[in-house]
Formats: C-alpha cells, sequence, structure tokens
C-alpha cells in the first residue's frame, strides 16, 4: 500500500486542473455577454443560455449584411491566476462548423489572444495548449508572442467563417488544465 502513494500524488498533480465553468452546476451565466456584429452595423443574431440538460447553448444566425459577419460570446471573471497550468480544456458538442476559442490575460488589452477549433457534430473534449493562442484584433493576426500569461480575465468563444449561416454549440465545462 505504501507504493500506492506516490503513485496518488504523481496522478493528482499530473491530472490537477482549475475549473473555468461548469454549467452543470447551477452557475448563472449573468458574467457572459454576447458581443455580436451588431456593435459595427452588422444584422447577426445569436443567443446564450443554459438548456435542461445542463449545457450551455450559444446559437444564433450569421448575416452578412452591412458587413457583419460574426457573433461570440464573452465571460469576465476577474484575474485567475493559471501560472501551473499550460492548457484549456472545453467539453462541447459543435455542429460541425469552426469557431475559435479567445483569452484575454487583462481586459484592458485591445486585443484577444485566439485558436481557432472544428467541431464534428457529437461531444468532443478539446484540449488546447495555451502557448498555441496567437493574438489577433478584428480578425486581423497580430505581431506579438503567442500567449504566455500567468493569469487570465476573459474568455470567449467567436463564430466568424465569413459565410450567412445559423450556428448551435453546447457547452459542457471550461477548464485549465497541465
Amino acid at each position: 500500500m505504501v507504493k500506492l502513494i506516490p503513485l496518488y500524488l504523481f496522478y493528482f498533480f499530473a491530472t490537477s486542473s482549475i475549473m473555468l465553468f461548469d454549467f452543470n452546476n447551477d452557475n448563472l451565466i449573468s458574467n457572459w455577454k454576447i458581443v455580436n456584429d451588431t456593435v459595427m452595423g452588422g444584422k447577426s443574431q445569436s443567443q446564450f443560455r443554459v438548456n435542461s440538460d445542463g449545457h450551455a447553448v450559444f446559437s444564433g444566425d450569421i448575416s452578412l449584411k452591412n458587413y457583419g459577419g460574426f457573433c461570440s460570446v464573452r465571460y469576465s471573471f476577474g484575474t485567475l491566476d493559471i501560472g501551473e497550468y499550460s492548457k484549456i480544456s472545453i467539453r462541447l458538442k459543435g455542429d460541425g462548423k469552426d469557431y475559435k476559442l479567445r483569452l484575454k490575460n487583462t481586459s484592458k488589452n485591445y486585443y484577444s489572444y485566439q485558436k481557432d477549433i472544428e467541431t464534428t457534430g457529437e461531444w468532443q473534449n478539446i484540449v488546447v495548449d495555451l502557448s498555441n493562442f496567437y493574438p489577433t484584433f478584428r480578425g486581423r493576426n497580430l505581431d506579438l508572442p503567442n500567449f504566455k500569461h500567468s493569469s487570465v480575465e476573459e474568455f470567449g468563444i467567436l463564430i466568424a467563417n465569413k459565410k450567412a449561416e445559423k450556428f448551435k454549440l453546447l457547452i459542457d465545462k471550461i477548464e485549465f488544465t497541465n
């Protein structure tokens, strides 16, 4: 039995994580905010809610009218120390469309860090190295280093596939892991 203790400790530290949001735990979604292309005159619409199964539902219609073409949802939460974590993990069920995960190390930055993901239409556990998030602003990549910060203040999801389309993304939980 003594041999199991070190193995258990290794397993505990190797799989440690910090939950950013678990939609199954009756968490309020009041800090999640929709930001669509309507901020610049576009016509896209989206909603963000929790369904009866305890999953967040981010859905809507992308319109290209008035030079629009995106919908997003953002979660602001103050400073979260993620210094010991190297990845973000999100359990979701998409609709086969591409989405962009977004992070801000500080809400004061005009830019965010982004990582493109593909959904399959099935439940997926998507795990992304934080160092793979690249800086972007209004759809343009910036000549700055990739994400290498020890804290975050905002997480977001964006859909902007340059076409008019309906979308629906179910989200179970989001966490930072090793």
